[in-house]
C-alpha cells in the first residue's frame, strides 16, 4: 500500500489489485459510517481509493499502512439485470480477437457475472470486472467521435455501458435501453461500486428497456 498527499486535505491511497481496492473501499465506508472516519468523499478506482475532506490526511496515511486491511465483507445477493441486444459494430473484431465465433462472443458475455468495480468517466458508466484475463480487448486503434448512448463495450478487462453519447474508444458490441443515469431518480446511478450485473440477451425484435 502506497498513499500520496493530494493538495491540503485528501489523500490517494494506492494498493496492489482491484480487489484490494474494493476491501479498503468496504472498510473506509464502514468507518466512516461508524464515526471513527472522517471524509467528505470516498471514491475508488482500478486499483486506487480517493479520500477528499480530511481532518488530518497524514494521521489517516500513518494509520493505514500500519495493519492490513481486512477482506471485504460479502456482497448483497441484488444483481441488476440489463437486457442487451448483441448487435455492436466491434462484435466480429472482438469475435476474432477471442478466436471464436460471433455468437459465441454473446454467450461468453451473457454467461458473466459482473461486478462494479468502480465508476467514473462520465456519470453513471460503471468499469464492470468478470471476464477472464483471456477475454481483454484493447482499445480500437481510432476512437470513435460519438458512441450512442445505451452502447455496451468492452476494453482491456472492462465493460461498460455509454449512459450518453460521447467519443469514445471502447470496442462496441451491443445496445441496451436501461438509463443508467436519470437526476430525478433516487438514486440518480442504475449502476454503484460493488453491484453485480448480469447482461440477458433479447432478440432482434424484443425491447431492450
Amino acid at each position: 500500500m502506497r498513499t500520496l498527499p493530494v493538495g491540503e486535505d485528501a489523500l490517494l491511497v494506492e494498493v496492489a489489485s482491484g480487489e484490494e481496492a474494493q476491501a479498503l473501499l468496504a472498510e473506509l465506508l464502514r468507518r466512516r459510517a461508524e464515526g471513527s472516519l472522517t471524509a467528505r468523499e470516498i471514491v475508488p478506482a482500478a486499483r486506487t481509493v480517493l479520500l477528499d475532506g480530511l481532518p488530518d490526511p497524514a494521521r489517516l496515511a500513518a494509520e493505514l499502512t500500519s495493519r492490513p486491511v481486512p477482506p471485504a465483507p460479502p456482497r448483497p445477493a441484488e444483481t441488476v439485470e440489463i437486457p442487451v441486444r448483441y448487435d455492436g459494430p466491434d462484435l466480429a473484431d472482438v469475435a476474432a480477437h477471442w478466436g471464436v465465433s460471433v455468437p459465441e462472443v454473446a454467450r461468453i458475455h451473457a454467461a458473466t457475472e459482473f461486478r462494479v468495480a468502480f465508476c467514473g468517466f462520465a456519470p453513471g458508466f460503471g468499469y464492470l470486472t468478470g471476464l477472464p484475463a483471456r477475454y481483454e480487448v484493447p482499445r480500437r486503434a481510432a476512437p470513435r467521435t460519438s458512441v450512442p448512448p445505451g452502447s455496451v463495450a468492452l476494453a482491456g478487462p472492462y465493460t461498460g455501458v455509454y449512459p450518453r453519447s460521447s467519443p469514445g474508444g471502447w470496442q462496441l458490441i451491443g445496445t441496451t435501453g436501461r438509463v443508467l443515469w436519470d437526476h430525478t431518480r433516487e438514486p440518480a446511478a442504475l449502476l454503484s461500486p460493488g453491484t453485480r450485473v448480469r447482461f440477458v440477451p433479447v432478440g432482434a425484435t424484443e425491447p431492450v428497456t
